[in-house]
């Protein structure tokens, strides 16, 4: 082969590398618009499963724990920067919302000593569980399609998937999608702003 097809094949490859890459960005962004209410994805589970994973003591705790209440699971590790950024909303939305029988519940992707020891120095107000390769399959199962932290799913009282992200949460995202799931305790609080 010569050289000038070596570079014609490889300029070749890249365009076609490049094309794909958009073509997929643009697909993942048409199904993420194609759902108002963040939901997506073919063959993601609609509804909560029956897990469990042990807390930072080692004890076994099951999702059914939390029927009946709206719940913000929150996949994450120490090592990621957004994930941490995360941690002060999600005390905040428990400290606001708890009453309400609403319940954050923390799914570290991490090692045992790493989330302990964060957490001594950054405490949370909501369980925090342990994931492993069960954690990161179950994010799968819920739309986490890249496997990717943070990762946030939020179900209504019924076990319901109402809502999930990939990537930082904000304040404003999750007043919009909780108001509509607990919208007795949502009133009180507008009122009194």
């Amino acid at each position: 082969m010569t050289t000038g097809k070596v570079i014609v094949v490889t300029v070749l490859a890249g365009a076609l590398s490049i094309g794909t890459a958009i073509f997929g960005q643009r697909w993942l962004d048409l199904e993420r618009m194609k759902s108002p209410s963040g939901v997506r994805g073919a063959g993601t589970l609609q509804s909560l499963p029956d897990f469990q994973l042990p807390d930072l003591t080692g004890r076994q705790i099951a999702s059914s724990k939390w029927a009946g209440k709206v719940l913000v699971l929150n996949f994450w590790a120490t090592w990621c920067p957004p994930c941490r950024r995360e941690l002060p909303l999600f005390v905040e939305i428990q400290k606001l919302y708890g009453a309400a029988d609403l319940q954050v519940v923390g799914i570290a992707v991490d090692a045992k000593d790493e989330v302990a020891g964060y957490l001594s120095q950054h405490p949370v107000n909501y369980p925090m569980l342990l994931g492993d390769t069960q954690a990161i399959e179950l994010s799968r199962q819920l739309g986490d399609r890249l496997e990717g932290l943070p990762f946030t799913v939020i179900f209504d009282r019924f076990g319901k998937r109402m809502y999930s992200q990939l990537g930082e949460v904000t304040h404003s995202i999750l007043q919009e999608q909780l108001a509509p799931l607990l919208p007795d305790h949502a009133r009180v609080r507008t009122s009194t702003n």
